[in-house]
Order: structure tokens, then C-alpha cells, then sequence
């Protein structure tokens, strides 16, 4: 059986040049022997004398006395004369040319520390009325290496879609600042980034842990003492005009998500608004904005790896200081009433939700229809009474409670469907039906709200035709389930099992699913072991049973969301839809805003 290659050719004569027949396949990479003696044999050759300089330039042109045979380009060769070389080595160096400074951030301490409890789950370590830290010390990769997330929860960001606009430049503006320091710590192996988020910033750094509280305390200094260099401003503010104005050229499918995010997800802003705003902006807006942002905050941190608890605890006590502490503190604590999280919109019992919109790049043949199922039900489900262990069935709970959106039981029914519909969706829809390149089902979770998604982009078929072929395959795939074998129902859930045991590979993999618990309010840490634990005693007919109330065409508790995009080939049927009858139990969204405002909204988790 042969196996197919791909390589670089042009790399690959190079090596055959260089390297013997049995080295071909390895190349440079080869590891060898330390020896000092070759490596000052060739240090001794890198001299003026051995110099050969490769001059091009067109300023040659004419000037040449051969031609090379398999190209035909004109060349020129000529000694540098003794007087030359003599004349480079008797030359005083430029003071301006001279070997780097010492790179501070180069770790010299890289032992690992045994940490004094073998702590198998992040810990709340720490909580103050300015901060939360959450630590984990390593106990899986026995790497010199740490993970620090910093979330910074500043509620005036999200007012409007001016401070969303500000906080994205100061954000941009962070960054550039540090580009040039944090450019030698980065050499060293250790990563930082400041992003914009929806209710602030972050700031993330991962690395060799021996130095990163240089850096850490420099990144904070920076965001603390925060100036605006007009000079850049200017550069970034036409950077990020250009990235929004580059919107209206996304594929089909990414402006049918951006409508989506619109229209479930409350204090969320259109990037036209943003746009439009941001043409106003200049520095002395961010300068303004930038204390603002700050002076009420709250600090969301995870310390992890090779870091003992005293040093992160160290950490967050220095941040602290530096942003609220003093005679004229940067930040106040934030109060209670400012606690507020992006809450996503209820959508109604048996109702269907369509929102349809012309692309936004007229010459896009493509047309985009997103299918989503919010799959939160209100049913009986068992709990365990303290005394006597028996499972009780409970009466309904209202679904808007915390309890009952993040169930384990509801979480991996919802998985499982994902998983089974996943391949059978493709198949049908993509190779059968061949409706679009781009199709996709699999799980939407905004915010700790749950559900399913269908994304098919086409330019064969209208969103409304895709839409109804959607409603067709649910109808295929519920006879699906309930005519699957059980060898072949247990397959899907051991194939499900597998995927959860899968272990993190590193520890930044780890770190961002403990931060994903802990941001979104969520933090069940032994997550994927009490989704396996209930996948384990999940029947055939319980998925069926949850199928037929949830996702079921028809179903009298099903909440769907349409989300069509038409594309120039299917700007007739655009029209047409307009003035077609609206179907029993189906609402024709208009208007995004005073829709999302009619509707009340599930409960944050934080």
C-alpha cells in the first residue's frame, strides 16, 4: 500500500544537495552529539576574510558578464579586495550596532514544584469584594509552566455601542503598547494577549512560569497607567474601520450568525452601530473613556500550573493594590446592582421564529439559513430524597431556573442527538440532497442556554427551501431513533464516553475548559465525569422521550429560530416570502430590537 506525500519541492532538492541518501527524510533535524570543537571551527570561519556578499539589485542591469544556464538570469563575480577587508576590520563599529540587551524573560529556574496538596480541581482560593482567584496546581503535565486568566468585569463597556467600539480600541491599543517589550518574552516562550470581551477584558499569559510575574506586573502597570499615543491611534482606529467595514463581505452564513446573536442575545450591539460611531472617535474620547471604563471593576482570576498557592494568592494581592488601593484608587468595587450578566431571550413554547434578510454583499451568489432548536424543557425529572436515597419523580420545574438548565442528564441527551444527527444531517442533507457545501448540526450553547443548531449555506436552493428540508430530515431522523438497534444506540453513547475520557493535552487545553466553567457561571468542575456517569445509565427510550418534546416537528414545547440570508440568486423568493401568509404558530420577526425587548429573558447564572 502506497502512501501519498505531500512536500515542498523546491525544500526537497535542497536537502538532496546538502544531505547523504539515508538523511534525505531527516534533514537538519537529525539530532547529533555536543561538540565544542566543530562549533568553534565554524565560529573561527565567520570572518571578513571568508565573506561572500550576495548583492541584487536592477541598478546592475547591463553591467554583467555571465548568464545562469537553467534561468537565464545575468550575473556578475568579484573579489572584495584585501584593501576592502582591511578597511571593514580597521572600521569602528556604529555605537547603534550592538548585540541585544540580556532577555530578562529567558527562565533559569525550570525544577517543578511538588505542590502541597494534590489538588485534582481548581479551588476558590481566594475572594475579596474586588476579586475571585480560582487555583490549580499542576498535577497532570509536570511542565515548568504556568496559565493566568485575568477577566476584568467592567459593566460601562457594554452601555452602548460607543463604549463597545472604545473598549475594542483600548483593547487594540494595550496590545500595540506592549508589542515591542513583550516581543522578547514571547522569544522566551511565554504568550500573552489583552482581548475586548462583552462585559470588559481579558488578559491571558501562558508560559514558563519563572518569569511571568515580570511580565504580569508590566501588563498591569501598562493597563493602569494607560495613555493614548495619537500616532497609533490613528493606525488602529483605520485598522479596526476597516475589519467592520470588511463585515458586509462574511460568507453568507457568518451574517445569518451575527442576526442570531442579535436577536437571543440581550446588551448586544450591531457592528453598523459600532461603524458609525467609531468614524466619530478620537483619541481624546478614549482618553476620557479609558478612567471610566475602570473606576468600577471586578476582577474574575485562574492561576494554574507550575505555581504554588502563595504566589497566586501574591499575584492577585499585587493587582489588587494597584487598582484599588491608595489614596485615589483607580477602581471602586463594583455594587450589587451593576452585576449583571448577558441574559439570553426565552423563546415561546410551540413557536416558530423567522428572520430573513438580504445579503449584504450584493454580488454573493450564496444564500445562508441557520435552524436553531432551543432545547430547554419544562418535564418530570427525579431527584434523590435525603433520607430514604429513593429516586421520587419531581413536579415540573419552571425553566427559567438555574437547576434545570444545567442538568448533566438533559446536557448529554441534547450531546447525544448532536452526535447521532451529526453524520445522518451530512449525509442527507449535503451528499443527498446536496442542498450546500457548508452544512452543519451540532450544539449552541449561549451563555449556559442550550440547543441545536443547523447552518446550511447554498446558492441552489432559497433559505426557505433549505428551512423545510431541515423540518424533513427531523421527520427522517425521528423514525431514526426510534428504529436504531441497541448495539447501535450504545455505540453512540460509548462514542460519546470516549470523547469526554479523551485527556487534556496540555495544560492551556485544561485551563480553558476550568475557564469556561468558572466565566460562565457554571463551575462544575467534574463536569465530564458526571455527564459520563449519567450517559451510563441513559436508555434508548429516554432519548426518544426527550427527542419527541423537545426537537420534534411539531412538538407542542419545541422553541425554533430561523435565521434565513438571501444571496442575489434568491432575491425573488426574498420578495415573494414577504407577502406569503404567516403559518399557525409562526412569527415573522421585523424588527430585531423590539423584538428582543418583547420578549422576557432566562435567568444569568452569575
Amino acid at each position: 500500500m502506497l502512501s501519498c506525500w505531500s512536500f515542498d519541492s523546491d525544500i526537497l532538492r535542497s536537502e538532496f544537495q546538502i544531505y547523504p541518501p539515508k538523511d534525505w527524510l531527516v534533514g537538519s533535524s537529525l539530532p547529533s552529539d555536543f561538540n565544542p570543537d566543530t562549533i568553534q571551527k565554524i565560529l573561527n570561519e565567520l570572518s571578513p576574510e571568508s565573506v561572500r556578499i550576495f548583492w541584487e539589485s536592477n541598478k546592475f542591469e547591463g553591467l554583467t558578464d555571465k548568464v545562469e544556464p537553467w534561468y537565464g538570469t545575468a550575473y556578475s563575480i568579484e573579489k572584495v579586495s584585501p584593501s576592502r577587508i582591511q578597511a571593514w576590520m580597521s572600521s569602528a563599529p556604529n555605537e547603534n550596532l550592538h548585540l541585544p540587551v540580556p532577555n530578562v524573560f529567558i527562565p533559569t529556574d525550570l525544577s517543578i514544584k511538588n505542590p502541597q496538596e494534590k489538588i485534582k480541581l481548581p479551588v476558590l482560593l481566594r475572594k475579596s469584594s474586588y476579586s475571585k482567584l480560582w487555583y490549580k496546581p499542576d498535577t497532570v503535565f509536570s511542565t515548568p509552566k504556568a496559565y493566568v486568566k485575568i477577566d476584568f468585569d467592567c459593566p460601562y463597556v457594554s452601555n452602548s455601542p460607543e463604549t463597545e467600539a472604545l473598549a475594542n480600541l483600548l483593547a487594540t491599543l494595550l496590545m500595540d503598547d506592549l508589542n515591542e517589550y513583550a516581543y522578547y518574552a514571547q522569544v522566551a516562550g511565554l504568550h500573552y494577549d489583552i482581548s475586548h470581551t462583552e462585559s470588559g477584558f481579558q488578559v491571558t499569559l501562558v508560559g514558563y512560569n519563572h518569569k511571568l510575574r515580570i511580565l504580569l506586573e508590566t501588563i498591569v502597570n501598562k493597563i493602569a497607567k494607560f495613555e493614548v499615543r495619537p500616532d497609533r491611534f490613528s493606525v488602529i482606529k483605520e485598522m479596526a474601520i476597516k475589519a467592520y467595514q470588511n463585515f458586509k463581505f462574511q460568507q453568507p452564513y457568518e451574517q445569518a450568525n451575527d442576526y442570531y446573536s442579535l436577536i437571543i442575545e440581550d446588551q448586544t450591539w450591531p457592528w453598523m452601530e459600532q461603524l458609525e460611531v467609531l468614524h466619530c472617535l478620537d483619541e481624546e474620547d478614549l482618553a476620557k473613556f479609558a478612567p471610566i471604563m475602570l473606576s468600577r471593576a471586578f476582577l474574575q482570576c485562574y492561576i494554574a500550573g507550575n505555581i504554588e498557592h502563595e504566589e497566586a494568592v501574591s499575584m492577585i494581592e499585587h493587582i489588587e493594590d494597584v487598582f484599588f488601593k491608595g489614596s485615589n484608587p483607580i477602581c471602586q468595587p463594583l455594587f450589587p446592582s451593576q452585576i449583571l450578566r448577558n441574559r439570553v431571550v426565552k423563546l415561546g413554547k410551540g413557536m416558530n421564529y423567522c428572520y430573513s434578510k438580504e445579503g449584504l454583499n450584493p454580488s454573493d451568489e450564496n444564500s445562508a439559513l441557520i435552524h436553531y432548536i432551543q432545547a430547554i424543557i419544562v418535564g418530570n425529572t427525579f431527584g434523590t430524597t435525603a433520607d430514604s436515597g429513593k429516586r421520587w419523580p419531581m413536579k415540573p420545574i419552571l425553566d427559567n431556573l438555574k437547576v434545570h438548565r444545567d442538568d448533566f442528564i438533559l446536557n448529554v441527551k441534547l450531546q447525544l442527538v448532536a452526535l447521532i444527527g451529526e453524520q445522518a444531517a451530512f449525509h442527507q442533507l449535503r451528499s443527498v440532497e446536496q442542498l450546500g457545501y457548508i452544512t452543519y448540526l451540532g450544539q449552541r450553547n449561549d451563555f449556559g442556554i442550550h440547543g441545536l443548531l443547523f447552518i446550511i449555506q447554498s446558492t441552489v436552493k432559497d433559505p426557505g427551501h433549505i428551512d423545510s428540508r431541515v423540518e424533513a430530515f427531523l421527520r427522517m431522523f425521528e423514525s431514526k431513533l426510534s428504529e436504531m438497534k441497541n448495539d447501535e444506540f450504545k455505540g453512540n453513547v460509548n462514542a460519546l464516553i470516549n470523547m469526554k475520557l479523551e485527556k487534556h493535552k496540555s495544560l492551556s487545553e485544561e485551563s480553558q475548559f476550568y475557564w469556561t466553567e468558572i466565566i460562565s457561571g457554571t463551575p462544575k468542575f467534574d463536569r465530564r465525569e458526571a455527564e459520563v456517569e449519567a450517559l451510563k445509565k441513559l436508555t434508548q427510550q429516554e432519548l426518544i422521550d426527550f427527542f419527541d418534546e423537545t426537537i420534534k416537528v411539531g412538538a407542542t414545547r419545541k422553541k425554533t429560530l430561523s435565521v434565513r440570508v438571501y444571496g442575489n440568486q434568491h432575491l425573488a423568493e426574498y420578495n415573494s416570502q414577504k407577502s406569503e401568509a404567516v403559518q399557525p404558530n409562526t412569527v415573522q420577526v421585523d424588527d430585531i430590537f423590539s423584538f428582543r425587548r418583547s420578549r422576557p429573558l432566562y435567568a444569568s447564572f452569575r
